[in-house]
């Protein structure tokens, strides 16, 4: 029902999630669906209220038993013999790391804060029913609204023009309530990506923090996402061209390998924030195999960091736990309520890739080896005309990564797999070039 907005504006949906969660032991997800609930000021609010309050004491007498019994397994020393387990999207846990970056952050560049609510002129709540043309005026900066770009539980995004400039066009993210988590994720990328993947991943110009609400200053691009370039095949009743399905799947190994290897996990791993990037000059064969001139500009790019994990802010062995709730990108690890770190984001790479191969969210299927053990993979076969060699290593070994280790050397083997494979067939590379431009007519037309 959460998923679907059923019954969104009521507190019984979240007081009985809670509890089912409660119930089966995962106290830190029913923590965040309460907050959830409040946040969303579910009515009755005064009774969500006070069950959070009733299950917040519930969890520090738990709490403070197990302390004071030492054979108790939620003891101190049962949780040192044990890898840190952490939500690292509970708010709390959000909280707590901002609480103790906060001298840090406001010296980035592009941070404004306010300790008041938001007072413009234009009330950004209005902006969903009617924002064409609506002038919105934060830190000096007028910026013309042009349209709504996407709309969220918690955020909505708006094309807009910067000082009424069609030339200079951004995107505003207003998030209720504030969230500076993602600034501080963008600006952790800007200090760790390489300059010549810098392009792969999405860039934030400032934020402005109110006491209600805050937003988001970031680049916006044009073409879609990933998403619609899916969607583009299905509406026609043909799915992706492989040659074009191979071109993403070394982009998106090669964003994760990137992002791995830097400790920083992006959480969301999904087509709709996938924004597809494509070249102003006309790209040639020959510069492909050394992602050189306008293949640098060609490509994806990696969006929404409210989900983003900054693995330097916690101990070499912490495994995480939480569940993401978004319906098709759960990894094995969630669904079997185990820890995860990378995981989060692997699973995601693989769902997307079935969505390009087969049009469809990917089910997966346990099955057992000749050995007693056991692997996932998907469950619809792959089409005999597809390079099978290619695939099935990718999810044989990306849905069955049972340690919770670096992935990145991992990820570049598929990826140089891949690019070997389209650097052997030249043939592939032209008609790579005229499916992009195909693509490009038929994503800018719509």
């Amino acid at each position: 029902m959460e998923v679907k907005g059923i019954c969104q504006a009521h507190s019984l949906l979240y007081e009985a999630y809670a509890m089912s969660l409660v119930a089966g032991g995962k106290l830190v997800e029913a923590h965040e669906i309460f907050q959830l609930g409040i946040s969303k000021n579910a009515e009755p609010l005064d009774r969500l209220k006070k069950m959070h309050g009733m299950f917040l004491n519930h969890l520090a007498a738990v709490a403070q038993n197990a302390a004071a019994d030492p054979k108790s397994d939620m003891s101190s020393r049962s949780l040192n013999q044990q890898p840190t387990l952490v939500n690292p999207w509970s708010m709390p846990t959000i909280d707590d790391l901002l609480k103790k970056m906060d001298t840090n952050i406001r010296k980035y560049n592009g941070y404004c804060r306010s300790s008041k609510v938001y007072s413009g002129k234009v009330s950004l709540s209005s902006l969903k029913n009617s924002s064409r043309n609506k002038i919105v005026e934060l830190g000096g900066c007028k910026y013309q609204i042009k349209g709504c770009s996407g709309l969220g539980g918690f955020a909505q995004v708006y094309k807009a023009y910067d000082d009424s400039n069609p030339d200079d066009v951004l995107a505003l993210k207003i998030q209720k309530p504030a969230f500076p988590w993602e600034f501080y994720m963008y600006r952790q990328l800007d200090k760790r990506i390489p300059d010549v993947e810098r392009s792969s991943f999405g860039f934030a110009h400032k934020v402005h923090i109110f006491a209600d609400l805050s937003v988001l200053v970031c680049d916006y691009l044009s073409h879609g996402t990933l998403q619609d370039a899916i969607n583009s095949n299905l509406v026609t009743h043909k799915l992706m061209e492989e040659v074009l399905c191979i071109y993403y799947t070394i982009e998106m190994l090669r964003m994760l390998e990137t992002l791995h290897s830097v400790g920083i996990i992006h959480g969301d791993f999904k087509p709709d924030n996938l924004l597809v990037r494509y070249a102003r000059e006309e790209l040639t064969e020959a510069s492909f195999i050394t992602r050189s001139g306008p293949w640098r500009d060609q490509g994806l790019c990696l969006v929404d960091w409210g989900r983003g994990i900054d693995l330097s802010l916690f101990p070499a062995d912490t495994r995480f736990i939480g569940d993401c709730r978004t319906s098709g990108f759960r990894c094995v690890e969630m669904q079997d309520n185990q820890p995860w770190k990378y995981q989060v984001d692997t699973y995601g790479l693989c769902v997307i890739v079935h969505m390009m191969l087969h049009g469809s969210y990917m089910t997966i299927e346990k099955k057992v080896n000749p050995d007693g053990s056991y692997h996932y993979g998907p469950k619809l076969p792959f089409k005999r005309y597809w390079n099978s060699d290619l695939w099935k290593p990718l999810f044989s070994q990306l849905l069955n990564m049972r340690s919770n280790g670096s992935d990145v050397q991992l990820l570049r083997s598929l990826r140089e797999s891949f690019e070997s494979y389209l650097h052997d067939n030249p043939n592939l590379i032209k008609t790579l070039k005229h499916s992009l431009a195909k693509q490009k007519a038929c994503l800018c037309s719509a």
